[in-house]
């Protein structure tokens, strides 16, 4: 059974369109019109094994936020989605990736709660046209529509895109483990996943 997610999101602000396909090859085309967005979003599904076209038109002449907020939220609803119940799957991920002196910790719960937990500390107010606090709004949103507990640290680096793109990385090596097929049943003792702990 493949795994796969049509992307579409339409509001007043974006307009996203697209496809995922989590058992893939590493095939990715991002197009948001953010230079960085793009990268951290292709490093993601790259790292990921997965297979995404993304193409977002948003209102980028008010500034970054829309744009990276409904990408985020459009390609954790397509994860959502291709999970069902979310049966057969590994559920937990972890991962440590470095890019030179940063280094980068997530953990992935696949439970069906959101909760994120975002530590990037980053220091400069922007990077290639993308707010800084906009890539901690990412991967929060991500998480959220996903509906799993994202637990993501920069544990240290003094370059701030190393930083960022080693969290994105992380998360990325942490995901690929979470959402891998491992047959059985929902992974839980309750039978079934999501709703309140």
């Amino acid at each position: 059974m493949t795994r796969s997610a049509t992307i579409d999101r339409q509001t007043r602000e974006t307009r996203i369109t697209g496809q995922l396909e989590l058992d893939g090859s590493g095939e990715v085309r991002v197009a948001t019109r953010i230079g960085f967005l793009d990268h951290m979003l292709g490093a993601l599904a790259f790292h990921a094994g997965w297979d995404l076209t993304l193409e977002c038109r948003g209102d980028l002449e008010v500034d970054d936020h829309h744009t990276a907020e409904d990408c985020a939220l459009a390609l954790g609803e397509a994860i959502d989605r291709t999970l069902g119940e979310r049966a057969g799957i590994r559920r937990f991920g972890s991962a440590h990736a470095p890019l030179d002196e940063a280094l980068a910790r997530a953990v992935v719960d696949l439970s069906g709660r959101p909760w994120p937990e975002i530590h990037l500390g980053l220091s400069r107010e922007a990077l290639g046209g993308l707010a800084c606090e906009s890539l901690t709004h990412v991967l929060i949103s991500l998480a959220m529509a996903a509906r799993c507990a994202l637990h993501v640290d920069v544990l240290r680096g003094a370059n701030d895109h190393h930083r960022a793109e080693a969290a994105f990385k992380a998360t990325a090596l942490a995901l690929r483990e979470a959402l891998a097929s491992v047959g059985g049943g929902v992974p839980s003792t309750k039978g079934s996943l999501g709703g309140t702990p």
